[in-house]
């Protein structure tokens, strides 16, 4: 009998594998996909590499996380700064300084913080909409948030967390990289290259999946990681948890699409963005391949919808699982986490029960 049995070879599977491996125990990861890394997964093309499921950019303020990732690739210093298109009007983003002159010619600090106090709209700040309107007034939130959240999340702004908006920075400053942590980049060779050594020694089995034939699969293990959407892991008792999924459109083109690696379009236009990239690394060649995101209500779940609702239906999900499943990741803890937050619950996890310190 092995000692770890993890479905789903994504970050948290992975990473929870590799300390318990060098732990001295036995793992054996499956997953139903075709490929290692989840949606980490990358694949190359004309010798770019394809963020198969969206834009993956490594980010974090903890030292420790970035020490363990590092151990496995080399990364770039790529920052995530965006580009936003509504309407035909091109803007930078996160909001920023520069934002805010684009829209309403103010150039210093003090002339950002006067104007945005003359348009804030009194609202109730618990939800997405209220939180925007009560921040930065009704403006930004027509020309950045209502369109692109609706098509996002499939849901009225209103009827949203505020905490989704809270996720992004406001600066009144011109610093326009959307992530504000110390450490920041992209394999230089790939994800896919990168869970190749995080993954090495550790048995994987791909195309399997786990709820095709639960109960044998979970005699083989002493304990089983669970990564999953933790309402199908219990047969969907109590009804089924909300996620949004996503839909990629690729082309291939010459030259340069788009000029940059992200393009939002936050105004009713079919997709929520364009991909490009190349523009992830160091542009070469004379080849580009974009990838348009449609989001979805069907499909592989990518997000979950974690208002109030769904929050008291997976903490009814919680209670009844038994002491030998952990479970890890965003689907399975039902929450929005970016890659180091998931890396770091899988160490954090792994030093209670090894009694290590990573």
């Amino acid at each position: 009998m092995i000692d770890y049995l993890i479905v789903g070879c994504g970050l948290f599977g992975a990473t929870f594998a590799r300390i318990a491996t060098d732990n001295g125990k036995k793992c054996l990861i499956i997953d139903k996909r075709p490929h290692i890394g989840g949606n980490c997964y990358t694949s190359k093309q004309h010798g770019i590499d394809i963020h198969e499921y969206g834009a993956h950019i490594f980010h974090t303020p903890n030292e420790k996380v970035w020490s363990f990732i590092t151990q496995f690739a080399e990364f770039n210093n790529y920052q995530h700064k965006i580009k936003a298109s509504y309407n035909g009007n091109l803007f930078l983003f996160p909001i920023n300084l520069f934002t805010l002159y684009q829209l309403w010619g103010v150039k210093t600090p003090q002339e950002a913080r006067d104007k945005l106090d003359s348009v804030k709209i009194l609202s109730d700040t618990s939800n997405l909409k209220g939180w925007i309107l009560n921040e930065l007034g009704k403006e930004i939130y027509e020309t950045f948030f209502e369109e692109y959240t609706r098509k996002q999340w499939g849901k009225d702004p209103s009827e949203l967390p505020s905490t989704i908006a809270k996720r992004l920075p406001i600066r009144l400053t011109f610093d326009d990289n959307l992530f504000p942590d110390k450490y920041q980049g992209i394999p230089t060779d790939g994800y896919t290259a990168l869970f190749t050594r995080l993954l090495n020694g550790i048995t994987v089995e791909l195309g399997i999946d786990f709820f095709s034939n639960q109960k044998k699969l979970s005699s083989l293990a002493k304990q089983i990681v669970y990564t999953g959407p933790i309402d199908q892991l219990f047969g969907y008792t109590f009804g089924k948890l909300e996620y949004r999924s996503l839909r990629f459109e690729q082309e291939t083109h010459t030259g340069d699409y788009q000029g940059c690696s992200v393009l939002n379009y936050t105004d009713s236009t079919a997709y929520t963005r364009i991909i490009e990239h190349k523009h992830f690394t160091i542009p070469s060649g004379e080849t580009t391949i974009i990838t348009k995101e449609y989001p979805s209500s069907i499909g592989d779940p990518y997000y979950p919808i974690c208002d109030k609702s769904n929050n008291e239906l997976y903490h009814r999900y919680k209670k009844i699982c038994q002491p030998n499943i952990i479970l890890g990741g965003r689907l399975a803890q039902y929450k929005y986490l970016d890659m180091h937050q998931v890396i770091g619950s899988a160490i954090r996890i792994t030093n209670e029960i090894f009694s290590t310190s990573i």
